[in-house]
């Protein structure tokens, strides 16, 4: 068992390790701009690596429950390349943001993408499941046997 999942739990360790970092890094702009907890407002620098350390979190849960998802349900080495690839575009998206608004975007469009890539192979994933489970039917196995005649 431990097989089938150790690449997408090596994936969500350094999903992980990633919010570990964003964190740091506002610890240590709180120290440069001289911005108290609890305070969230300050210099824009400071007030931008705040924000980018919050979005990564704040779409982190939905990134790891569809990582783990399609994992299991769909391809662990979909379900991988696709968490890597989120975390480089989240990584770009955290320096992008720090340095302007304007930089976050294409990172985020990116991010936003792969993210929506996951989504629909858990959905995808999940609905074949179950309809081997209750119809007896492979669906992507049917479909994968459609476009190698074709």
């Amino acid at each position: 068992m431990l097989d089938q999942v150790i690449n997408i739990a090596a994936v969500t360790v350094l999903g992980v390790l990633e919010q570990a970092y964003f964190s740091l890094q506002v610890i240590y702009a709180r120290r440069k701009y001289s911005v108290s907890p609890p305070s969230t407002t300050g210099p824009p620098e400071f007030e931008r690596v705040f924000r980018a350390q919050v979005n990564c979190s704040e779409y982190f849960p939905i990134f790891i429950c569809t990582l783990w998802v399609t994992g299991v349900f769909f391809s662990q080495a979909a379900a991988s390349v696709c968490g890597l690839l989120y975390l480089y575009g989240r990584l770009m998206y955290f320096r992008g943001y720090s340095e302007s608004a304007h930089s976050r975007l294409a990172p985020l469009y990116f991010s936003a993408k792969v993210l929506w890539l996951l989504i629909g192979l858990s959905c995808l994933g999940v609905l074949n499941s179950m309809c081997q489970l209750y119809l007896g039917l492979d669906v992507l196995q049917q479909l994968s046997s459609f476009l190698l005649q074709n």
